[in-house]
C-alpha cells in the first residue's frame, strides 16, 4: 500500500476533488481515482467523499493506493521480422498493431512475449521484467525497426546514444494537406496536454525539448507523403509536432480529425531507417525496413 495526504490551497478552490488528484497524481487518471473514491480508499478530512466534491481551503486528502497485483510476463512463441541479431543486439521490423511491451490490457502477444521466446535469457534486464531489452519504442500503430539490447552493456550504450541523440531515426508519414516548403524543422517542447493528460500537446508547461526535422517525398491531391527525422525522441513527437504545424496525420485517432476520410488501423506512420554505433564493435549500423503493404497500398489509393 502506498499513503498520499494532501492540503488543498487557495489556488485549488473550487477544483473538483477527482480533477485536483489526478493532475497531481502521475499514476492515476480521473476515472482511477473515482474507483478509489467509490472503494474508500480516499477521505477527505477524515470521512467520506464524492468525485465531484469541490475543494475549500485546508481541505485535508488521505490517498490509499492498494499494491498493483503482478502479471507473469510469458514467452510466445510469435513470429519475428529479424533484420538483425548478434550476441549483443537484435533489430526487428515491427508489425502494425502489435503493442511493444506488456501494459494494462496488453499483458501479451507483446513484441516482448515474442522476444523472450526467441531470445530466452539472452535479453538485457535493466528496464525490469516487463520490459526486458527494450531500450526505445514506437507506438502500437506504428510499423517499423526497433533495437533490443540482449545484455546490460548493449543497453547502456544504446541508452547512452538515444540519450545524446546520435542515433539516425528517419520515418515516413502520410500528412495533411500541402506544403510551401520542400523541407522544415519543428523546434517545439513538448508535454502532457493540460487538458487531457493522456495526450501530449506543445506546451511550455512541465515540457521537455523536442526538434524533429521533415522533407516533403511526394505532394499528392489534399496529402503529402513526408520524411520525419527524429533529434530528440518524445511520446507522441511526430505525430505531436505535425498536428502543431498544421498537418496531423493521415488515420491518426487521436491528434487527427474525427472524422477520417479513408478507414485506417491508425495513423499511417512507419519507422523506416534506424541507424547506431554497435556497443561492442564501435561500428556504425544502418538499418532499413520497407514500407509495410498496407503504407504501399494507401500511397497507391491516394495516388489515384
Amino acid at each position: 500500500m502506498d499513503y498520499f495526504t494532501f492540503a488543498a490551497e487557495k489556488e485549488d478552490v473550487g477544483t473538483r476533488i477527482d480533477v485536483f488528484l489526478a493532475e497531481n497524481m502521475e499514476d492515476l487518471s480521473r476515472s482511477g481515482v473515482q474507483k478509489l473514491i467509490d472503494e474508500g480508499m480516499i477521505t477527505l478530512n477524515g470521512g467520506k467523499t464524492k468525485a465531484n466534491y469541490k475543494l475549500r481551503e485546508k481541505d485535508v486528502i488521505d490517498v490509499t493506493v492498494p499494491e498493483v497485483k503482478e502479471v507473469e510476463i510469458l514467452p510466445e512463441d510469435i513470429p519475428l521480422d529479424i533484420l538483425y541479431e548478434d550476441a549483443d543486439v537484435i533489430v526487428v521490423n515491427k508489425p502494425q498493431g502489435m503493442v511493444v511491451h506488456p501494459a494494462p490490457g496488453h499483458t501479451s502477444g507483446t513484441l516482448v512475449n515474442a522476444l523472450m521466446f526467441h531470445c530466452g535469457d539472452d535479453l538485457s534486464g535493466i528496464n525490469g521484467e516487463k520490459r526486458p531489452g527494450i531500450v526505445h519504442r514506437i507506438d502500437k500503430d506504428t510499423s517499423g525497426v526497433l533495437m533490443i539490447a540482449k545484455n546490460d552493456m548493449a543497453h547502456q550504450s544504446l541508452a547512452a546514444q538515444l540519450a545524446e541523440h546520435s542515433i539516425t531515426r528517419k520515418y515516413n508519414a502520410v500528412v495533411y494537406n500541402g506544403f510551401n516548403e520542400d523541407e522544415g524543422t519543428v523546434n517545439e517542447p513538448i508535454g502532457r496536454n493540460p487538458q487531457d493528460r493522456k495526450k501530449m500537446a506543445v506546451t511550455q508547461k512541465h515540457s521537455r525539448h523536442a526538434v524533429t526535422h521533415y522533407r516533403v517525398i511526394e505532394r499528392m491531391e489534399k496529402f503529402t507523403l513526408i520524411e520525419a527525422q527524429l533529434e530528440t525522441g518524445r511520446t507522441h513527437q511526430i505525430r505531436v509536432h505535425m498536428t502543431y504545424i498544421g498537418h496531423p496525420l493521415l488515420g491518426d485517432p487521436v491528434y487527427g480529425p474525427k472524422k477520417q476520410p479513408i478507414s485506417l488501423e491508425g495513423q499511417a506512420l512507419h519507422a523506416r531507417v534506424l541507424g547506431f554505433i554497435h556497443p561492442r564493435t564501435g561500428e556504425y549500423m544502418e538499418f532499413e525496413a520497407p514500407l509495410p503493404p498496407y503504407f504501399e497500398a494507401l500511397l497507391e489509393r491516394l495516388r489515384k
